[in-house]
């Protein structure tokens, strides 16, 4: 229940801001609609088309985030489509409005306030995500252990065996090519599955080859 309270006083108000704006600018794109011969229902849906193609680019550019997607060109495509959607509503916008100075900035206010709204929720929905904790081994499957570990290689104080100790490399040099660091002692430990002395001594080793 406090979480839901703590949203609805953080996002609220932003929701509220855009229902309200795309509302404004809905109203203005039918009427324009209408008075250029999109009567019934067709005008609605010119309206509705106009105000979902700039939630739905947003969206998409939220998603682009989230994947790593790279734009090729000056723009991305859904950042083409919301600008060119903006566009269009602010045009309806401005032709409702009183030929004045004040009647084209009051009239623009519900797209400019639309898109704020927008951007502020694309914002929040894409923001930093906190990094897994460095106390958890990072893709301790990804490598499975193709070599078995022997009881000597176990002991307390046992030198490793030379195949061990090439897999460690192995396995500490593809950390190294993939993060740009060097592994750490438990993350070798997790992913060759042996004990700690032992990790210990193979890190040694591999660090005054």
């Amino acid at each position: 229940m406090r979480r839901l309270a703590s949203w609805l006083l953080d996002s609220g108000p932003v929701i509220v801001l855009a229902l309200i704006a795309g509302a404004g600018s809905f109203s203005h794109v039918r009427k324009t609609a209408v008075e250029h011969g999109q009567t019934g229902w067709m005008a609605w849906a010119v309206a509705v088309c106009v105000d979902l193609t700039c939630v739905m680019a947003a969206r998409e550019r939220q998603r682009d985030k989230e994947i790593g997607r790279k734009r090729t060109g000056p723009l991305s495509w859904p950042t083409f489509v919301l600008v060119a959607g903006i566009v269009l509503s602010l045009a309806a916008n401005l032709h409702q409005a009183e030929p004045s100075v004040w009647g084209w900035l009051t009239a623009g206010i519900p797209a400019a306030a639309f898109l704020i709204a927008v951007s502020i929720l694309e914002r929040r929905a894409t923001g930093p995500r906190p990094e897994p904790s460095p106390a958890v081994p990072e893709s301790v499957t990804a490598l499975p252990v193709l070599l078995p570990i022997s009881d000597d290689d176990q002991g307390d104080g046992a030198e490793p065996s030379p195949a061990l100790l090439d897999y460690a490399r192995r396995v500490a040099d593809e950390h190294h090519a993939k993060h740009g660091k060097p592994i750490t002692l438990d993350l070798l430990r997790a992913r060759l599955g042996v004990s700690g002395q032992l990790a210990s001594d193979l890190l040694r080793h591999l660090r005054t080859a």
